[in-house]
């Protein structure tokens, strides 16, 4: 079956609603199981969990099927998410400009032009996705 990972904030921001809905949309064309992932950042006091980001999706968007909700502890965002994408064997990952624009910024430090699809298909294999704000 097809994996699509989703990474959001929790609170769900605006932008983070709006990743979210476009990865439930690719899950559904795709007929694919989808993974919510939060990653609480070990340097932060936030405490979320799985039955609070699986309140706050279905809140927004109602019971949904095949939906797995996973919360990582990790000391960087980026790097946590990658290691999820590959225990998962993502398929396709949807993530927001904002979080790209991060994963530039990491990529930077270690090569010269980071293009974070390239650099995802070539680590973990996958499709990925960008949202733009709305």
């Amino acid at each position: 079956m097809t994996r699509v990972v989703v990474p959001v904030r929790y609170p769900l921001t605006k932008h983070s609603r709006r990743t979210l809905e476009s990865a439930i949309e690719v899950a559904r064309e795709h007929e694919a199981a989808l993974t919510v992932l939060y990653v609480n950042l070990y340097q932060e006091s936030k405490r979320v969990t799985r039955a609070d980001l699986k309140r706050a999706t279905e809140r927004e968007f109602g019971s949904l099927d095949r939906v797995r909700y996973v919360v990582r502890r990790g000391f960087l965002v980026e790097e946590t998410i990658l290691d999820e994408i590959a225990s998962e064997g993502a398929d396709i990952v949807v993530i927001g400009n904002k979080q790209a624009g991060r994963w530039r910024r990491m990529l930077q430090k270690l090569v010269d032009d980071p293009n974070i699809d390239e650099y995802l298909r070539r680590n973990v294999d996958c499709e990925v996705i960008t949202v733009q704000a709305a």
